[in-house]
């Protein structure tokens, strides 16, 4: 459908404003930034001028258009919300002034979120330089109906908006208690049904606990992949995510013990302390900084038992959470790991607990798959209602 709206450049509603001050050392200044994906501006940071090199910096006004110059080809754009007026931006940030008689301000900020608006940011300017200046800005086309009609689209956005937030926040709601419950099952499993049950040590059960080099790897670009916290999800390892190392370091980083399948990846320092996986695979990779392997006893204990108890609250809360030290980097000790009580039933008693937690996981990831796909249509709503409001295809 042809737009029905005239199709003008932003020269027409808007006009680059420039206001520099001069820094006061003795001032604290509330400086803000764009976020990227045009997700908005917000507050920096509040700096005293004194610890701001350059003195001259310009001053926003509530309202106003904020460009980066350089990340503007990522979504670096947004209005200045009013708690942040009169904060300071570099030079390296345009602001405009919007003619609000002819162009409604939530209808720009709606604007500025579509793929039509980011398609035009993308194409203008040198193609050797991802830096935008102010006539791209001014020469970037939108579509400009009546003001009444853009305060009718506007509230016609909020209005589905709304109702998509409603959507996400029930999904959300739905995670949580997916997530609650998982824990509660984990939790009547260790804390109840196995109260009785012997208890040894994680160092009695394991034939080998193995810390990695505590050392930085030396990565490249292709190779054998070297895990980080970041790559351990909870009961889950991410080796194609991973970074890689050449052979000489896989070698080095494996010196204290070869990964293998049925071994425990912990992380044992940072903010995702006490997230594990099982080794599921023979593929080679190694360990980075922050994990270590455990290697249960397959004649003690079965490996995904063990997974299942040290993703419980019977590990996370009762031991692995009061044990951790320090708060900048939090971490725990190995010595402190290898005392860590374990519950410790016979291997046919494993198995079947095991085989129970198992289909309860797989009911739980079918719901959460299911709540995954719920949020990538919502996520593909938004644009989809904003490239029809912007067409006049939205009654």
């Amino acid at each position: 459908m042809e737009n029905p709206w005239p199709i003008v450049p932003l020269a027409q509603v808007i006009e680059q404003r420039k206001e520099f001050m001069t820094i006061d050392d003795l001032t604290t200044y509330k400086r803000c930034r764009v976020q990227l994906h045009a997700k908005g501006v917000v507050l920096r940071d509040e700096i005293e001028g004194l610890k701001l090199k350059t003195k001259k910096q310009q001053v926003c006004r509530a309202d106003e258009l904020l460009v980066a110059e350089i990340d503007a080809k990522v979504g670096g754009f947004g209005l200045v919300p009013s708690a942040l007026d009169g904060a300071i931006v570099s030079s390296h940030y345009f602001l405009f002034v919007i003619d609000e008689s002819k162009l409604d301000k939530h209808y720009l900020d709606y604007y500025i979120r579509t793929f039509d608006f980011q398609d035009q940011v993308n194409a203008r300017g040198s193609t050797n330089y991802a830096a935008i200046r102010p006539h791209h800005v001014l020469g970037y086309e939108i579509p400009l109906p009546p003001l009444a009609e853009q305060r009718r689209i506007v509230a016609r956005i909020e209005a589905l908006a709304a109702k998509v937030e409603v959507a996400r926040k029930l999904r959300e709601a739905t995670m949580a208690e997916v997530e609650a419950l998982n824990r509660s099952i984990l939790r009547n499993v260790f804390h109840h049904q196995l109260k009785s049950a012997p208890i040894s040590t994680i160092n009695d059960v394991c034939d080998a606990i193995i810390d990695n080099l505590h050392s930085t790897p030396k990565y490249s670009e292709d190779g054998y992949p070297c895990i980080r916290s970041s790559d351990v999800e909870w009961g889950n390892l991410n080796l194609v995510g991973a970074k890689r190392t050449p052979e000489y370091e896989y070698i080095h980083r494996t010196s204290r013990g070869v990964p293998r399948a049925g071994d425990i990846v912990f992380v044992r320092e940072g903010g995702g302390t006490g997230k594990s996986a099982l080794v599921e695979t023979e593929e080679k990779f190694s360990l980075g900084q922050r994990v270590m392997m455990f290697r249960p006893n397959p004649y003690k204990v079965e490996p995904k038992f063990f997974l299942y108890q040290i993703l419980s609250p019977y590990i996370y809360e009762e031991q692995i959470v009061p044990r951790i030290k320090g708060s900048a980097s939090p971490h725990i000790n190995i010595s402190a790991l290898k005392q860590f009580h374990f519950v410790f039933p016979p291997l046919p008693e494993q198995r079947r607990i095991v085989a129970h937690l198992d289909a309860l996981q797989a009911n739980l990831t079918a719901v959460q798959q299911h709540q995954a796909a719920t949020q990538a249509r919502l996520d593909a709503l938004l644009p989809s209602i904003l490239d029809k409001a912007f067409r006049g295809e939205l009654s």
